[in-house]
């Protein structure tokens, strides 16, 4: 764990201003559990730029914030993943075919997330959290409702390459995987509330390694905030998680009893507003 000997942001604020803090963090909490059982996109699309403007705001030095908010984010989407999962599968909506298949593969592309993170500078994982972003948001506005490439999900290895490629991302995102996986199963035929309930399982599979991987990646680095086990801030664990728990449950039963389009119209414009903002901190 890290110990700060210097004065620490943290440590700056006055006690209102941390209160203010927490309950931000907790809002980003909720909307991100809600989000994570409604339309499996996963919490971490939220948490990771929030981490980023707050880490920003408290001044963490800009060489170890990105990397920072990713390793966060994929910590509080373990929890998540647990309880969103739990409620999916209540409902039978969790292909667990699917998952024998992609399970060894998306654990691979995590491997490899984590390697690659450990080389590359932040304002890179910026750039790759914004590109995605734009890319994802793109498929939400602008693809039509029920189109798909072909009417099955292709053989191996194809299927296989997939999944990396999905747990590549996803743990240089800090997201949980359903913000790939649902656009791309869908696009592939495969039932909508089944592709969200495979995804918090598939988030499991990404959070669990991800977390540990940025947790021994920073392990060594200076300038952390106080009380970060390597690249994860146990405060922003700690305020976001509670709210994202108690909010994951209704988000899978809103899935099942509302139509999302208008609401994934929108969640849309969050992710281009987030990505095209992203993109401009790499311009200054």
């Amino acid at each position: 764990m890290t110990i700060c000997v210097t004065e620490p942001p943290l440590f700056d604020m006055t006690l209102t201003e941390m209160a203010l803090l927490i309950a931000a963090l907790a809002a980003v909490g909720c909307l991100s559990g809600f989000l994570a059982g409604l339309l499996g996109v996963g919490g971490g699309i939220v948490i990771v730029p929030a981490l980023f403007y707050v880490f920003d705001f408290l001044d963490i030095d800009e060489s170890v914030r990105a990397h920072l908010a990713v390793g966060t984010s994929l910590a509080t989407i373990i929890p998540t993943s647990i309880i969103s999962l739990r409620a999916h599968h209540k409902r039978q909506s969790v292909d667990t075919d699917l998952l024998k298949s992609w399970a060894p593969a998306v654990a691979i592309g995590v491997l490899i997330g984590v390697v690659i993170a450990a080389w590359i500078d932040g304002s890179a994982l910026t750039g790759i959290f914004g590109a995605v972003a734009l890319i994802v948001c793109a498929h939400m506005m602008f693809t039509p409702e029920g189109a798909r490439l072909r009417d099955d999900l292709p053989r191996q290895p194809w299927r296989s390459l997939i999944a990396v490629v999905i747990g590549t991302l996803s743990t240089l995102m800090g997201i949980g995987g359903g913000t790939l996986s649902v656009p791309i199963l869908s696009l592939f035929n495969f039932p909508l509330r089944r592709a969200i309930g495979t995804a918090a399982a598939i988030g499991l599979i990404i959070a669990v390694p991800g977390t540990l991987g940025f947790a021994i990646n920073g392990w060594h680095a200076e300038d952390l905030p106080p009380f970060s086990l390597g690249y994860v801030s146990l405060i922003g664990f700690a305020a976001i998680v509670p709210s994202s728990l108690l909010l994951a449950p209704w988000g899978a039963r809103a899935a099942h009893t509302i139509k999302v389009g208008l609401l994934r119209k929108a969640f849309a414009l969050f992710l281009g507003t987030t990505g095209v903002k992203m993109c401009l901190t790499l311009l200054g």
